[in-house]
Order: structure tokens, then sequence, then C-alpha cells
């Protein structure tokens, strides 16, 4: 059953929106649109909008955000619509949470809790719950206090029930030894992933990563490029495990294309450190397919965004392709290629220089022309000068260089073989671990 869910948004009249620089100029994102934007989240979150409040103040109230005066009206209104949950366009504080949970005596969500269950419930994969799990946990930890009979549960063994101990310190603890396990277990996934990435770059196949705002028709695209049948839904973050699949382009070379999940404004720095393990798929991408809902309003808002989220990740100097998706649903003229990439280069990203493709996954437009621009922008596997250091007794590896590389020189020393040649940066990557 949905829950009834009110939606509470603050606009500070100093700013009178929230202003977004990016590299095509300034843009704003008013309260109005961020507040539909928080609409569409509570739906993908299973939650029933029935009724919308916007807080206009010179600055925020510590206390309860919004003010006293305006918290009454919410108190009010969320008794006549039988509201079971009111959720806030902004993060709170644990004491504001604290605060408006006592007066409004509903449950309270702030915009990063809501994106937070949305991940929960995507989530299919052990990894991808456990990345979730462990983001929940670090919002949680700081909120603890005033949590009553929520956070209950006592140990059984020792040390659980000493004197002094609090209900508080044994949950903080609970939960500390909780999100050091989970850690260890995505570590184990990060190096399990690494391996996976090495045994790929073992075979001489280029990769590309589709990245983009939420909801922009990634995985649409992916199905279309790769004839895979991963779910594609409306909804917000309907994917969150990342596929891998193969492509041929229109050369007769196969890449590996992978999908990621998607990016929001405000995307909690938690989830972005919970993810690591999977966001690197992209940083180890030689190309970045970078996917643009075009019949957005936000278009170039969002592409700043996921610039934004590329930088953090260390992804911003990958080559990129810009992917202007959902041209069946754009007016005339809107979606034209040149013009938005001249756009989006008008400031500090024109160092990248990607080229710009207009297409429709739904219904196929211009994939042909896609397929084509990613083999022209796709570096082909170039070669580079490399020494390598092997064990004497590495006669394969040592026969393997020879067979497709290009020796320059050898040289014996001790139990080594030292050895300079020019090599494909596909085999130099195979070689790493003899690289000098």
């Amino acid at each position: 059953m949905q829950e009834r869910a009110i939606l509470v948004g603050l606009e500070l009249k100093r700013r009178a929106g929230n202003r977004l620089t990016s590299a095509g100029g300034t843009f704003d994102y008013s309260a109005e649109e961020s507040l539909e934007e928080l609409c569409v989240l509570a739906a993908s979150a299973g939650a029933r909008v029935v009724d919308r409040i916007l807080q206009s103040r010179e600055r925020v109230e510590a206390a309860t955000l919004i003010g006293s005066g305006k918290l009454e009206e919410l108190s009010l209104r969320a008794q006549a619509e039988e509201a079971e949950v009111v959720i806030f366009d902004h993060d709170l504080t644990p004491t504001q949470q604290r605060n408006l949970e006592r007066t409004l005596a509903r449950k309270v969500v702030d915009r990063t809790q809501l994106i937070l269950d949305i991940f929960a419930r995507r989530a299919r994969t052990r990894e991808g719950q456990l990345q979730v799990e462990l983001a929940q946990l670090n919002y949680l930890l700081p909120r603890l206090a005033g949590r009553g009979v929520e956070m209950s549960r006592l140990g059984g063994g020792i040390g659980t029930r000493g004197p002094g101990e609090t209900q508080l310190e044994t949950d903080r603890r609970r939960i500390a030894r909780r999100i050091a396990k989970i850690q260890k277990n995505l570590e184990a996934v990060r190096n399990g992933r690494a391996v996976q990435r090495r045994q790929r770059q073992a075979v001489p196949l280029a990769t590309a990563a589709l990245v983009g705002y939420t909801n922009a028709g990634k995985s649409t695209l992916f199905n279309r490029l790769t004839g895979a049948e991963v779910l594609a839904d409306a909804r917000m973050f309907a994917t969150l495990d990342p596929t891998v699949r193969l492509v041929t382009l229109p050369s007769r070379r196969r890449i590996l294309l992978s999908d990621t999940v998607g990016f929001i404004r405000n995307l909690p720095i938690t989830l972005v450190k919970a993810f690591r393990a999977t966001l690197e798929e992209v940083k180890e991408a030689a190309l970045i397919l970078h996917v643009v809902d075009i019949s957005s309003p936000h278009a170039e808002p969002q592409i700043a965004h996921v610039v934004k989220v590329l930088g953090e990740i260390g992804a911003a100097e990958t080559q990129q392709l810009l992917v202007l998706n959902k041209t069946d649903l754009a007016p005339d003229g809107i979606c034209e290629p040149e013009a938005v990439r001249r756009r989006w280069l008008a400031g500090a990203h024109a160092a990248i220089q990607p080229l710009a493709v207009a297409v429709s996954a739904r219904t196929g437009q211009a994939i042909p022309e896609l397929l084509a621009a990613i083999d022209e922008v796709l570096p082909f596997d170039p070669v580079v000068a490399a020494t390598f250091r092997f064990p004497l007794g590495e006669g394969a590896k040592v026969s393997l260089l020879h067979e497709l590389g290009r020796v320059r020189a050898t040289r014996y020393e001790g139990d080594y073989c030292e050895i300079e040649a020019e090599v494909s940066q596909s085999l130099r990557e195979r070689l790493a671990e003899y690289a000098v």
C-alpha cells in the first residue's frame, strides 16, 4: 500500500533559487522545480504525494528548518490529509529531524534518506545491497540519539550491559561493527572487480561506459546497442547494478560496454563513497558515453551535474561522447547536436572536445550514426615503448612478447631477463606486473 506523503521545499530569499554554475553558463534550478523532482523521487519510492508546501525564508531555521509558524501549518495539513510521512527537499540535521518528528507525530524523511530508500529498493545483487546498507548506516549513525525503541535491540553477550552502559552507546557500537564488516566485504568486491578488469584487459578490447543523469535512458540505450535485457523503467534509479556486454562496431572492432548507476543533483556523498567499486568501471573506461535526456528542460544543468560527479571520481579527463537521447520526445530543433556541444564547450570543459550525436534509444533512430561515432572517437590500440623485467622461469610471457611485440633489446641480469620492446597498449597492460 502506498504511503500518503506531503512534500516540503525551502527557498531562501537571498538566493531566489539554487544557482548552478556549469560549463555552459549559470542556470537557475528553482525551488519549485526542485520540489517537482522530489515528487518524482517520492513516486519512485512508492509514495503517493497528497500535498506540497514551499516555504520562503531569509535563512534556514536551526531548530526546525522552516520555522515554527510554517511547522504549525504543516502539522494541520498533515492531519487533514492523513499523511503518514513528510518528505523534505533538504538535508536535515539530526536535531531538526527529531524536532520535526516530535511536533508532527509522523515519520520525517529528508532528500538523502529518500534517495537511500530508493537505492535499497532497487539493489538486486549482493554487492549493491552491501553498498546501500553501508550508506544507510553512515547516514543513521549521527542520528541515533532520540530514536527511541527503534534501535532498542540489546546484544546478548558480555559487555553489553556493563555499569554506565546506555542503549545509545550499545547501538553505536553495534552499527560501527556492522560498518567495519561491510567495508571489509566491499573491499573484497573491489579487489574482485580489479581482477575482472585485468582479465578483460588481457584481451585487446576497449571499454566504454554509459553515464548520465538518472532517467536519461541509459538502460534503454544499453539494451538497444547490445541486445541485452537490462530493466528499463521510467522511474528514477530503476537499475543500480552494473552490466557489461559485448558490442560490435561498424569497423568490426568489438568493445565492452557497461551500464552504470544514474547520477542526480545533490547525490549523497555517502552513496558516492559506497558505490566506489561500481564507479571505478567508469574511471577505467577508454570512452564515456554521456547520455542526456534532451527532452528535459534541465538538460544542460543536468550535463553539468554529471560532469561534476565525473570529476569527483577522477574521470573528468576521459574521452567523452555526448549522446542526446529521447529525440522522439523533444521539440523540433532543440536537439541540434552541434549547438548543444558548443554551449557545453563554452566554459571550463572546452579541452575535452566531445562529439555529439542525437538519437532515440526507444525507436532506434540514429543508432547506426552513434555506433559510427563511437568507432571514430574510441582510440585504437596505440603502440608504446616499454621495458619488461621477467624472471627466467617466465618463458611463456617472454615468448608472448616476442610474438605480439617488436623486441628492441634483451639483457640478462642474474635470475632476470630485461627486454626493451614496442608493444600495443593492451599488451603492456596484460604484462603490467613485469613492466619496469
